[in-house]
């Protein structure tokens, strides 16, 4: 039995880079393989711990098709990698996370808003979604949604949280207006640092606090992070952050604020214990180029973009091949944004290598 591996390679520079799949490699193909190849990409992956996967079930949350559940309350599902044979992900396979277990059961569009202000903002105001809508200019990405603890379940040692496995990520389509010309319209000053982000999601008890992020005053004007209301040309679904979500294209989904319904500036960095404790790592650890200087300390920095990674996504787990048979080996590769320079695959744990032939997702 064989076990594939992948290595890939990002380029070393940023221009002309793509925010989806850098790379989707449609075939690697060999012969005289051994009678029985294994892919372990599903949910017997042996990393994870006992308990998780092995009672993990599939189900369909509202809007969706059959998710593996890992948690109700608060809802966290995860994409099985099956669906992830095409470049987009669609919108019911898309991942569902949640941190607090206060969600709104629904939002009503007639009277939502979205207040655009704070400290440092000049001239406050609110959006309806018509305003948002016909008020800016409207822009399209195709960008890669992946939870900062995507893979959580495999680490060794284990570590605290929800234990996902490969599919707490998605690529998408996403169509809205640059955050950028709302906070142009707010009327920033210079002391601006960073960028306060508040959903409609919260705490069911007031000793919990608010999921509440903030971005880095630089990384708020990228042309590229919008406020999106329609994924792959359709709403956002409603457990993927109706009506309106933040999107902030080769960054973890950490940010990707969810049920927008605030926008704050703010003069200096924000205290909340999401970014001040959370979703931080020791200095120096990971290859991060886009750092959130603001917000780091002497010992951790929060995350910030994804690393350069891949899947495959077929042979599936335990499927079976006669010896001798050709045997093509499918698979993404996706990194913040740099993108992928070449793809190889291993079945012999890394002592020979096949190139892919990557194409671009």
């Amino acid at each position: 039995m064989c076990s594939g591996l992948v290595r890939e390679e990002r380029w070393s520079n940023a221009e002309g880079s793509c925010k989806g799949w850098g790379a989707c490699w449609p075939r690697c193909s060999w012969t005289g393989l051994e009678a029985r190849f294994s892919v372990r990409t599903s949910l017997s992956h042996p990393g994870l711990p006992a308990g998780v996967y092995d009672t993990a079930v599939l189900e369909a949350p509202r809007g969706k098709q059959p998710l593996i559940k890992l948690s109700y309350r608060t809802p966290n599902y995860e994409t099985p990698v099956s669906y992830f044979s095409s470049p987009v992900t669609a919108n019911d396979t898309f991942f569902v996370r949640y941190h607090l277990a206060g969600i709104p059961e629904r939002i009503d569009l007639p009277s939502w808003r979205l207040r655009v202000a704070g400290d440092d903002a000049a001239n406050p105001f609110e959006l309806t979604m018509a305003d948002l809508q016909n008020g800016f200019e409207q822009i399209e990405t195709t960008a890669v949604c992946q939870c900062s603890g995507n893979r959580r379940g495999l680490s060794d040692p284990h570590v605290p949280g929800v234990q996902w496995g490969l599919g707490a990520m998605g690529n998408a389509v996403w169509t809205g207006v640059r955050l950028k010309d709302l906070l142009t319209k707010a009327g920033l000053r210079k002391e601006t640092v960073e960028i306060v982000l508040n959903g409609a999601d919260g705490p069911v008890n007031d000793k919990t606090p608010d999921f509440i992020k903030s971005i880095p005053i630089w990384k708020a004007l990228d042309e590229n992070t919008i406020v999106a209301f329609r994924m792959n040309g359709e709403p956002l679904p409603h457990f993927n952050g109706f009506p309106a979500r933040l999107v902030v294209p080769g960054w973890t989904g950490t940010y990707w604020m969810k049920h927008l319904v605030s926008i704050e500036a703010a003069t200096k960095p924000f205290e909340g214990f999401w970014m001040k404790s959370a979703f931080r790592i020791p200095n120096g650890k990971f290859p991060v180029i886009e750092r959130f200087l603001s917000q780091e300390n002497e010992a951790t920095t929060p995350i910030t973009e994804m690393v350069v990674n891949s899947l495959i996504t077929s042979p599936a787990d335990g499927q079976r091949f006669d010896r001798n048979q050709p045997v093509d080996v499918n698979g993404i590769a996706w990194d913040g944004g740099y993108g992928i320079r070449f793809v190889a695959v291993s079945t012999d744990d890394g002592e020979t290598w096949h190139p892919g032939e990557p194409r671009q997702g």
